[in-house]
């Protein structure tokens, strides 16, 4: 039996191209079947404003970052977040940062950035701001501060990252590794030119979300068919497509690891990462 309401999936964070969406869209589509659900797609793209999605009442099946969640920039329930089948998650929901500079840039190691210009998306991600900032701390000193001459910000979204580093408006900026991979895959022209100097440590990937207003019912049987995903038969095209295994469940608690490394960098006197 469905269960009849008007609530969304969306898959904004990691809809790199029209057709990982569309990919993402049949998916999240089989899965709220699975669970008997009703979802509607509902497209929102960049750069209109995540936070401002996240806190519609109507979120049924929807991707957000983990450290918003922690932070409790919008009140959501936390349902699953995929598995990346890149080597360096080992098997976990987990992401990190890539450091990107062009290929032809003179660096060989990220010290050899500082001095330089950096850039990062918005002070609620943690892939392009709260991972990068507690990446630079060890390397600031009383004497050095501040490791950048110029840090931009906000400059938005990944692609906005990916492109400043590749016009050379800013020399080393982080790329969130899992949307790296997607559009190395689905659009490799646009990181022809980039290499990555350095990573982060991974930390919890982005969850697929509802609102509170969603049943408890419901979001149980999303939650349900969202681990199972990966043991169905019709999983391995998605898998390809869009590079995960499957989704691991989360709750809020998984994501108090990003709070974590905020607390360090205010406690260092690091706001930005500059």
């Amino acid at each position: 039996m469905t269960i009849e309401a008007r609530f969304i999936a969306n898959a904004r964070m990691y809809a790199v191209t029209p057709a990982v969406e569309e990919a993402w869209r049949v998916l999240l589509a089989r899965i709220a079947a699975t669970a008997g659900v009703k979802l509607s797609y509902e497209a929102y793209p960049a750069p209109a404003p995540l936070e401002t999605l996240w806190a519609r009442g109507d979120l049924g099946c929807v991707f957000m970052c983990g450290y918003p969640i922690a932070c409790g920039l919008a009140v959501v329930t936390p349902l699953a977040a995929p598995v990346p089948s890149a080597d360096w998650a080992g098997g976990r929901a987990v992401y990190r940062s890539d450091l990107i500079v062009r290929a032809d840039a003179p660096y060989r190691t990220l010290a050899e950035t500082f001095g330089a210009r950096t850039g990062w998306t918005v002070a609620h991600s943690h892939s392009g701001f709260n991972a990068w900032r507690h990446h630079l701390l060890p390397f600031r000193t009383a004497e050095r501060p501040r490791l950048y001459a110029q840090a931009i910000g906000p400059l938005v979204t990944a692609r906005a990252i990916l492109d400043a580093v590749r016009e050379g408006r800013i020399d080393v900026g982080p790329l969130d590794a899992y949307w790296h991979g997607l559009i190395r895959r689905h659009a490799p022209a646009l990181v022809a030119g980039i290499r990555v100097l350095d990573t982060t440590a991974t930390a919890p990937m982005p969850a697929l979300v509802a609102s509170p207003t969603l049943a408890v019912a419901a979001a149980e049987k999303l939650r349900t068919a969202l681990a199972e995903a990966g043991t169905q038969d019709w999983f391995a095209p998605f898998a390809a497509e869009l590079m995960i295994s499957g989704f691991a469940p989360v709750t809020a608690d998984s994501f108090a690891p990003t709070l974590a490394w905020d607390a360090e960098a205010k406690a260092a006197g690091y706001p930005e990462p500059a």
